[in-house]
């Protein structure tokens, strides 16, 4: 693995944690929102991430343990898909709201806001790794031109 790879994969990581922050916003600002572009209450949404090509974990993990070296190693992380949560949304009983049902319940969002802080918190801490790795790729690379000197 060069050092280009090590930026690319953290650049990779960055731009996935930034999606994910972006979508738990998301969640946090409709957590209230019951009536949507499609009719219902907003739906919670979630993002997959996945390894963006090259060979698996695994199979590198094997390989370096055999002193073999992959030929296509890992490229980093990308966005798979961006999902809703399959949760059912909250009914609350209140029947002066426009949006209730004949019965007196609105249909809420299935959005936890403490369920989300975690999230932003997590995806801002990965956020950090990511950049902390390139950073110290960055100053790898420095340290070797100046040793070429």
């Amino acid at each position: 693995m060069g050092l280009f790879d090590a930026i690319d994969i953290a650049g990779s990581g960055l731009t996935a944690e930034r999606l994910r922050m972006d979508v738990t916003a998301e969640n946090l600002a409709n957590a209230q929102t019951t009536r949507g572009a499609d009719g219902g209450a907003y739906r919670r949404k979630e993002v997959v991430l996945q390894q963006a090509g090259g060979t698996s974990f695994q199979t590198m993990l094997t390989g370096a343990i055999g002193g073999v070296r992959a030929v296509d190693g890992a490229r980093g992380v990308q966005v798979g898909a961006i999902v809703q949560d399959a949760t059912p949304n909250r009914q609350i009983y209140d029947p002066g709201h426009p949006d209730a049902n004949p019965q007196g319940y609105v249909e809420m969002p299935n959005v936890n806001p403490v369920t989300e802080m975690v999230d932003l918190i997590s995806s801002s801490r990965s956020y950090e790794a990511n950049v902390t790795a390139m950073q110290s790729a960055k100053q790898m690379f420095t340290k070797t031109l100046e040793l070429l000197r």
